[in-house]
């Protein structure tokens, strides 16, 4: 379980309340250091970082899109698959408004506004996946059916 020096996120909260069992991952952060640096600090393959993105539609509905770390998202792959003009990932203030943490320590989980998650099909081949625990510089690890299980994303193909 989590470690007691570490603070205690909504997300932290929301997976200990779900029976999840997970492994802790803290790293020294770095600004606009991404899943590169993560995956480096921890020694993992950047592959299985899933990042966390905010992403809003061009009538400004947000959704949450979980991505491998190495991968872009085609966020005009993306509008098709859901019928709209256009996908942007949103400005980091309105991310963390809508999510309720901080632009590098978003976690899908315990999000404060509700929010349609879609999740590039491949991460469900995966083993074991590290995901953002809702602070900088702290992952946890998971097996990637617990995203299905606790979020019910719908699954997507839209790796650039």
């Amino acid at each position: 379980m989590a470690s007691n020096r570490l603070p205690v996120s909504p997300a932290i909260r929301f997976l200990r309340a779900a029976g999840v069992t997970f492994s802790d991952h803290p790293y020294p952060w770095e600004e606009h250091g991404g899943t590169a640096a993560s995956s480096r600090e921890l020694g993992v393959d950047e592959h299985a970082v899933i990042k966390t993105l905010i992403m809003e539609d061009e009538r400004r509905q947000p959704l949450i899109v979980l991505m491998h770390g190495d991968r872009e998202v085609s966020t005009q792959k993306l509008a098709r698959r859901l019928g709209v003009k256009s996908i942007v990932p949103c400005r980091p203030e309105v991310a963390n408004r809508h999510s309720g943490y901080l632009v590098g320590g978003t976690s899908p989980f315990a999000t404060r506004r509700a929010m349609p998650v879609y999740l590039e099909r491949s991460v469900l081949e995966l083993e074991r996946i590290f995901i953002n625990a809702g602070r900088r510089g702290y992952l946890v690890g998971i097996a990637p059916s617990v995203l299905v299980d606790l979020l019910h994303p719908e699954l997507v193909e839209v790796a650039a």
